[in-house]
């Protein structure tokens, strides 16, 4: 983990979020600037900076956030949703910790 990451801090329960889901890998949460009517993030606990950082020994942690993606947006019921993730400040990420955005509810979803 990091000391100056924000989501790091959430992970370890210094910032409050919103939470969906949690586990020993993961922390889910509510997006707090939403663009759909359900939006929420699923982070890893361990601090990676962004999927350009990723190597072959996260491809269990990669895998299983994928899995979680579709489990969870059914439990808030979606019925169809969108994935994201922002790689890199040319690529839109604004905080620099790997996460994965889900977000769906509405018949026309922002295109991004």
């Amino acid at each position: 983990m990091s000391a100056d990451c924000i989501f790091c801090k959430i992970a370890k329960g210094e910032i409050p979020s919103n939470k969906v889901f949690e586990d020993d890998q993961f922390i889910v949460f509510h997006d707090i600037k939403p663009i759909a009517p359900v939006h929420f993030l699923i982070v890893p606990k361990a601090h990676i900076e962004s999927l350009l950082s990723t190597e072959v020994t996260h491809q269990d942690l990669l895998g299983k956030a994928l899995l979680m993606a579709p489990k969870l947006a059914l439990q808030l019921g979606l019925k169809g949703f969108r994935t994201m993730i922002n790689t890199g400040r040319e690529g839109g990420q604004e905080v620099f910790h790997l996460h994965i955005h889900v977000f769906g509810g509405s018949a026309v979803l922002p295109r991004t």
